[in-house]
């Protein structure tokens, strides 16, 4: 055999190695029984907060309450999120809470595969067991659809989700939902809300062309969001110079209405509509508060330097 093909024999057969080896690289850890007993109210209210009816409902088609299927347009391809009802077949109905727990918290499925990061999991890695219990416990309510949700339309090399397995790798990192020392309940309140169930982070971040969030442009704005849309930065010297105020941003996050009279649009109405206009007026104190506390730039680009991005 001449060198070259035997150069290129060899090169495939590592190829293919290496291919086998992350497509049977585990990843995530399985999570610990949880035999808590859930709060249905409670789950519904962190279902809103974190945005799972206003993703995974077809609104636009008339489509049945957490049944998936609503298109997302991104430069990777389009995902659908797919049917998160009680139905056994083409739902979660056959799912545990241990199952439940993993997907939401991990990103990985029953199956042991990754999920893309257009689901925002990585955002929801603080949640507790309670947490996880309550939500469980609240989309045990949501009546069965029998209705598969679309394929992801991905193109090669990304319909591979092996390489979900290197981009997990490269960029995801804990919310940071954690409490700060010497900072209030309401602003801690705030932070938690605003790094994790309502993942604010993931439209208002700009991001790299592998998908992970630019993590010294947290919260600066991107222009590039899947559909079309842009979402403004909302670092707080930006909303203070906008005229935003603790009140007026609080209030528009419950009405959609800005101070200047007109409402959100695009992707941001939906998610007042579907998500943050269920949240308490203390909730929603809590994440202005957050947003708008000018020392809140200094105190999260602390970390900037040593974690990388990460996306949804």
């Amino acid at each position: 055999m001449p060198p070259v093909l035997r150069f290129g024999a060899a090169a495939a057969v590592l190829g293919a190695a290496i291919v086998a080896a992350l497509a049977a690289w585990p990843v995530g850890v399985e999570p610990e029984p949880i035999e808590l007993v859930g709060d249905i109210e409670r789950g519904a209210y962190l279902a809103r907060a974190s945005g799972c009816i206003a993703c995974h409902t077809n609104f636009e088609d008339g489509g049945a309450p957490l049944a998936g299927g609503a298109p997302l347009p991104t430069d990777f391809g389009t995902f659908y999120p797919p049917n998160i009802t009680t139905d056994p077949d083409f739902g979660i109905g056959a799912w545990t809470v241990e199952d439940f727990a993993r997907a939401v918290r991990q990103g990985i499925g029953p199956d042991d595969a990754p999920y893309y990061p257009t689901f925002t999991y990585p955002f929801y890695a603080d949640f507790s067991d309670q947490d996880i219990a309550d939500l469980w416990a609240a989309f045990q309510t949501v009546p069965p659809v029998a209705e598969n949700a679309p394929s992801h339309d991905v193109v090669f090399p990304f319909d591979q989700r092996w390489g979900l397995k290197l981009w997990r790798a490269a960029y995801l990192d804990d919310p940071e939902t954690e409490p700060v020392d010497g900072q209030s309940e309401m602003w801690n309140r705030g932070r938690e809300l605003v790094r994790g169930a309502t993942h604010c982070g993931a439209c208002h971040t700009e991001r790299n062309l592998a998908g992970g969030r630019v993590l010294d442009a947290v919260f600066a704005g991107n222009d590039a969001l899947p559909g079309g849309n842009d979402a403004p930065s909302i670092r707080s010297p930006d909303l203070i110079a906008g005229g935003w105020t603790v009140s007026n941003l609080a209030y528009a996050l419950r009405t959609g209405i800005t101070p200047s009279g007109d409402a959100f649009g695009g992707s941001m109405g939906e998610v007042v509509m579907y998500g943050t206009s269920f949240l308490t007026p203390a909730d929603l104190e809590a994440m202005a508060t957050y947003l708008l506390d000018s020392d809140v730039a200094e105190i999260e680009m602390a970390g900037v330097n040593t974690t990388e991005g990460e996306a949804d």
